[in-house]
């Protein structure tokens, strides 16, 4: 009874949303319609299209015109609802996008046709929600640019605290999208792309501990497969977006990565720049093992021992710790002295104590975490290949929903 009845009722709104389409759609028109080459364009009548919508089928005619130069034609009713191109309305498209951000563009499928009565296919919602997606990315794009070419910051109150946190994650790609790229595996070829992801989020307050909080809502994301080069570039122009030139204090956080201490050096040279604390972990872990592997006991206490001295900022004493115990083999060896290497290159990015004592964050747990949330829950499921191009659109997708600007888009297509 209640399928039945709400398969009535979405009917009877249908009829009525075809009148209301119909008067926006054609009639007479007080404005001249012009064509790109700026030639007049002349009536050619009403055409007819079918649109689906959240409703189901509805029926709609609109006017269409002709330029008589270049014989391209315009539906000015098209574009003031916002289906040029398209027989999907604004409001399903929405829900498609929704749907295949969500999980496979199967189950976007089945979610539409059992919770909203809605019949399309998986390709339909793989085709809007990679559609939108690119759209999307144009959209944040053009705003971090026009906000980049502004004369200055907007007269708002200053922001305390910002970080800048960004990383990388494989994800699973087709055979034609990994020519020429290396890969991590013994014969060298790859079955993922590495998708950069950045974050931006500011902190005000700290626990009763004294430990940092992050401020609610105020964390957003950019994120694609691209050069490094190029992902700085977005991620500058997001922490721009989000007002940089009106901070007090920048923060990057990030690992060890060549790339990512490139980045912070060129976008952020003013900023505190901190190696995240488990990651800086990690790499003190395998020198202990490579150092005292043999004695598992020694190794587990040295273990210990170097992690205190790490927290403490005290990474010179590690560093000459492990020069007076460097292994006679010389595999062994040259493996230790890359680790020792590690740490000397990076000892100005491991004062924890002092950063800890500014009350600052030691640890990128919100990118590593996004790195999962964003990219990994929807991209990297068993199974699953992209192309670059398709799985950009989807991160884009993501990165607008998980930073809470969805409505933001939508409002700025209606404006």
């Amino acid at each position: 009874m209640e399928s039945a009845l709400r398969v009535a009722v979405l009917a009877c709104g249908a009829k009525v949303l075809a009148r209301m389409l119909a008067e926006a759609g054609s009639g007479r028109r007080e404005e001249t319609v012009l064509c790109r080459c700026g030639q007049r364009m002349e009536s050619q009548g009403v055409r007819g299209k079918e649109l689906l919508t959240i409703l189901g089928p509805v029926a709609y005619e609109r006017s269409m015109f002709k330029c008589p130069a270049c014989r391209a034609t315009r539906y000015p009713g098209d574009e003031a609802l916002d289906v040029v191109g398209t027989t999907r309305s604004p409001g399903l498209r929405r829900m498609m996008a929704r749907a295949g951000s969500q999980s496979t563009f199967k189950d976007g499928r089945d979610d539409l046709r059992i919770y909203a009565g809605l019949e399309v296919s998986a390709k339909d919602v793989e085709r809007v929600a990679e559609r939108i997606g690119q759209e999307m990315d144009t959209w944040s794009q053009e705003e971090r640019q026009r906000r980049l070419a502004e004369d200055g910051p907007e007269p708002e109150k200053d922001i305390p605290l910002m970080y800048v946190s960004y990383d990388g994650t494989g994800v699973p790609m087709t055979r034609g999208e990994l020519a020429g790229v290396k890969g991590k595996r013994a014969d060298g070829l790859a079955k993922t792309r590495e998708a950069k992801l950045g974050c931006v989020f500011t902190q005000t307050t700290v626990d009763e501990e004294g430990y940092p909080i992050r401020d609610p809502d105020t964390t957003s994301f950019v994120g694609a497969i691209e050069t490094a080069e190029t992902f700085g570039w977005r991620i500058y122009g997001e922490a721009w977006r989000r007002g940089l030139a009106r901070v007090r204090k920048v923060v990057v956080l990030g690992d060890g990565a060549e790339w990512v201490k490139n980045l912070a050096e060129m976008h952020f040279p003013r900023a505190i720049s901190i190696i995240d604390l488990y990651h800086a972990r990690e790499h003190l872990s395998g020198l202990c093992r490579i150092l005292f592997g043999s004695n598992e006991k020694r190794m587990e206490r040295e273990r210990r021992r170097q992690w205190a001295l790490l927290d403490a900022g005290r990474v010179e004493k590690i560093i000459l710790h492990a020069r007076r115990h460097l292994p006679v083999d010389p595999d062994l060896k040259k493996a230790a002295q890359a680790e020792i290497q590690y740490l000397d290159k990076n000892k100005e990015r491991m004062r924890y104590a002092k950063f800890r004592a500014e009350e600052l964050f030691v640890g990128s747990g919100v990118i590593e975490a996004g790195c999962k949330t964003v990219i990994g829950q929807r991209l990297k499921q068993s199974g699953m290949e992209w192309t670059v191009r398709g799985a950009n659109a989807i991160i884009a997708l993501r990165c607008v929903m998980k930073s809470n600007r969805l409505e933001d888009y939508w409002e700025s297509r209606v404006a």
